[in-house]
């Protein structure tokens, strides 16, 4: 039995023969009191050093599973335990609605997913080819020699101070004032919104959104028990007249806005229209939650001020942030800007979640911030982002018979197509090796379902023409199908 060590190379020997006696150990093979093979003998048999076997023996010690008595070797010390009678439960039977929603709510289980050898805009991801990992990894090094071992310890839930300073002044180079405000680090975009819904809102809030908007905030909602009301858009950003008229008629908690690269359509709210929605906000008494998503990424025009900026000393909004779609998402790193008081209480509700944020992280993040490298990476991917981006928008106009398309830069466009149901595109792309994202997972009300998605920051200019002519010879396909008697397309026709 013995014999049948087979080392190989993707872990150390010691580790190998200790998880080797202990499966046997632990399945019964091996008998309590039962002796082990001498070291000696054991290192002569599978021809490895007798340390590399006294190694594995004291670690086998360590954990419980064997005893060693001097001068007379290493005895098994664990009773085999017999399974019992066989007892299964039906898990089904045993979720919470809340989990069952997210089941139900979770996209990346619902939607068609990527395989190997497509081309793919389902990803609105910074490409990491573009990612400077020199200047990464010299931030680490550079960090772990000034802290060491403090940041593999616990943190605190509020964040690593250094960064929060940091991002107060990023905040105030946007014009924020932060004057009696606080910054909560969270664990990413996700994490900040969830725990602002779990702080300020009750089942059965109505909440204000732009429509469409970001999907993750929409499954965020409902499963906070949210009732959402959708406010259709101009190409500049929501539209104030259905605004004022759904706060006339309903009570809401908050709003909730991405007024930069808005997700799913890339409009950049007007200046204007952001001082008319925050003032129409203010008359209501209703609280702004801003997502800044992708703000860094203008590549046109001037500079737009977020809405945060609006309020001056005021705190009524409450932007949200993080460098995922830009830098680093793996990190996992975002935060919260908002009052002082109310930070408090969501630094208490973070506690009762994760404890805090890796303070490894955010001190990686922080040093390879303070050099500068942030505007030295974001000046550079402006560039390829922005190439891209004309470039996606030539190749659409060449090849997609659309109905309209939105946005000024960013990571994607968002194309509305005439008449056609973007699910039926994506099941025929798919047949072709394409794949994206239909827009209607978008909309809070069953709407979007000729709009769709097309993430183009991870793809070349190659896949990026040769993917939207895929497209577009799938929509001009089921334009010629016959259409029923009520005008719309028959999609069971055929298979193009």
């Amino acid at each position: 039995m013995l014999f049948d060590i087979n080392l190989h190379g993707k872990a150390p020997a010691y580790i190998q023969i200790k998880n080797y006696f202990k499966d046997m150990i632990l399945k019964g093979m091996l008998l309590k009191g039962e002796k082990l093979p001498s070291t000696r003998e054991l290192a002569g048999i599978i021809k490895v050093s007798r340390n590399t076997i006294i190694t594995a023996y004291e670690f086998l010690e360590d954990e419980g599973l064997i005893y060693i008595k001097k001068g007379q070797g290493a005895f098994v010390d664990h009773i085999h335990v017999t399974n019992l009678q066989k007892w299964s439960l039906t898990w089904e039977d045993q979720i919470a609605d809340y989990a069952r929603n997210s089941e139900k709510l979770d996209i990346m289980k619902h939607e068609i997913l990527y395989k190997k050898g497509m081309i793919s805009f389902k990803s609105i991801a910074p490409d990491e080819n573009l990612f400077n990992i020199e200047d990464f990894k010299r931030a680490f090094l550079n960090r772990i020699a000034l802290e060491g071992s403090k940041l593999l310890n616990y943190g605190y839930a509020i964040g690593y101070k250094p960064l929060i300073e940091y991002l107060m002044q990023y905040m105030e180079s946007k014009g924020i004032n932060t004057s009696e405000k606080k910054i909560l680090v969270t664990n990413g975009f996700t994490e900040g919104m969830d725990i602002i819904l779990a702080s300020i809102t009750r089942p059965g809030d109505n909440v204000i959104t732009e429509n469409p908007t970001h999907n993750t905030v929409i499954k965020l909602m409902r499963l906070h028990g949210l009732n959402i009301i959708g406010i259709d858009m101009d190409k500049d950003g929501m539209k104030i007249d259905v605004l004022r008229e759904k706060l006339k008629e309903n009570r809401v908690q908050l709003c909730y806005l991405i007024p930069s690269y808005h997700n799913p359509t890339s409009i950049v709210t007007s200046s204007q229209k952001r001082v008319e929605i925050y003032n129409i906000l203010k008359e209501f008494k209703v609280p702004i939650i801003e997502d800044g998503f992708n703000e860094e990424l203008r590549y046109t025009g001037s500079h737009i001020a977020p809405i945060a900026a609006l309020q001056g000393e005021g705190n009524s909004v409450v932007y949200v942030g993080s460098f995922s779609k830009i830098l680093f998402p793996g990190l996992r790193i975002g935060w919260i800007l908002a009052d002082e008081k109310l930070i408090s209480i969501l630094e208490s509700v973070k506690r009762s979640r994760n404890i805090h944020t890796s303070f490894l992280d955010q001190a990686v993040l922080y040093e390879y911030l303070k050099e500068g490298n942030l505007e030295r990476y974001i000046k550079s991917i402006r560039k390829e982002y922005k190439n891209k981006y004309e470039f996606a928008l030539k190749c659409a106009e060449k090849y997609i018979a659309y109905s309209s398309i939105y946005g000024e830069g960013g990571m994607h466009i968002f194309i509305k197509l005439k008449g056609i149901d973007a699910r039926a595109v994506l099941k025929e792309c798919v047949y072709k090796n394409v794949i994206f994202t239909p827009g209607d997972i978008f909309y809070v009300d069953g709407g979007g379902k000729n709009t769709l998605r097309l993430g183009i920051s991870r793809n070349s200019l190659e896949e990026i023409e040769n993917g939207f002519k895929i497209i577009g010879e799938v929509i001009n396909g089921l334009h010629k199908l016959p259409l029923h008697n009520n005008g719309e397309i028959d999609y069971n026709e055929k298979r193009l």
